[in-house]
């Protein structure tokens, strides 16, 4: 079953262990973690997940908001989130896309949107859903690539050239969103894991490409941390 509306995913929905290596890898010195915490902290706050696939992020909410609710439109996906959180008390999985949330209205705190469905020009509905389930004094997190620096950066550019950062800035500032850029990075155990998880992001011959342009397990990753208090 995948929600109506739903935006397919090339890359979790086709290898979702492959992705599991994705997510463990992004960030680990928890950049993100910490930018988001410095604007809107959630502890004891109820926290969304949009597009929250496996519910690789859910627990780490879990530790300090009063609940969690993990939002995803393919329900295996879904029922794999499920299964990671099963004896996590204050967490909830639903099957549902960005464009029809279902959870009441003014009921979440923080929203967190991590390189799912939010890209820019096209994501209006999910914003207009995201203005109708935030509560005053909430706010909205949406976390992408940031195409203009870092070697992730670049390979995603020779990937896809019409993208036009300028132009999603402009989107996300009419929006009432505001960007802080981070510098991550990707940390493997080892090639193997690199390389899988570039055959999962890029067509096959560019990944080969994209993984002898660099040594060891390790890749540095610009991205954009889009926000909007409400």
């Amino acid at each position: 079953m995948i929600a109506a509306g739903a935006i397919a995913s090339p890359n979790i929905w086709n290898s979702p262990q492959v992705y599991e290596l994705e997510n463990r890898a992004a960030d680990p010195d928890a950049r993100i973690e910490r930018a988001m915490r410095e604007i809107r902290p959630w502890d004891g706050a109820v926290v969304l997940d949009v597009g929250c696939g496996t519910g690789f992020h859910l627990p780490a909410f879990a530790r300090t908001a009063a609940r969690v609710v993990g939002v995803e439109p393919h329900a295996g996906l879904a029922g794999l989130a499920r299964r990671r959180v099963a004896e996590v008390t204050n967490v909830a999985v639903r099957v549902g896309a960005a464009q029809a949330l279902p959870v009441p209205d003014k009921s979440v705190d923080v929203v967190h949107a991590r390189w799912a469905y939010f890209f820019g020009p096209g994501c209006e509905p999910g914003l207009a859903e995201l203005g109708r389930v935030v509560r005053r004094g909430g706010a909205a997190f949406v976390i992408d690539n940031d195409a203009t620096r870092s070697t992730f950066g670049t390979w995603f550019r020779r990937w896809l050239p019409s993208y036009d950062p300028d132009a999603v800035e402009r989107f996300w500032s009419r929006h009432g969103f505001s960007r802080t850029p981070l510098d991550i990075r990707w940390r493997f155990d080892d090639r193997a894991h690199l390389e899988a998880v570039l055959k999962i992001e890029f067509p096959a011959e560019l990944a080969e490409e994209f993984l002898g342009e660099v040594e060891g397990c390790e890749v540095d990753y610009a991205v954009n941390l889009w926000w909007r208090q409400y």
